[in-house]
């Protein structure tokens, strides 16, 4: 069903576990998700986006002023806005579902 009320759908598998991507102390930090990082470890947080997830659990980050690091440690980085604060959308229990999340749905509302 290519319409399905938020209302009906609920992520599968608790953590969404993908066993390639590094866990973070808060939440898991994806490809595209809006963080403040310190550039090259250095000073303070600045904001930017990931880039990619590195398989050695560090982060390719672009910031915002054009800078980009690409080795960027678990503990130098934090997602921000936290709870995606789109007045049209609608909230859902858990965190946000995305394109590829293994999910359970009610066909058209019922079941």
């Amino acid at each position: 069903d290519k319409a399905v009320e938020p209302e009906n759908i609920k992520a599968v598998g608790g953590d969404d576990s993908d066993s390639d991507a590094p866990k973070t102390k808060k939440s898991k930090i994806r490809k595209g998700d809006k963080v403040e990082a310190k550039f090259k470890g250095k000073g303070k947080m600045y904001p930017g986006e990931v880039y990619s997830v590195n398989r050695d659990g560090t982060y390719d980050v672009k910031f915002d002023d054009g800078d980009r690091d690409k080795a960027v440690e678990p503990e130098n980085i934090k997602a921000v806005g936290g709870d995606d604060s789109d007045s049209d959308a609608p909230k859902t229990k858990k965190s946000k579902i995305r394109k590829g999340d293994k999910v359970e749905a009610k066909f058209k509302g019922k079941g």
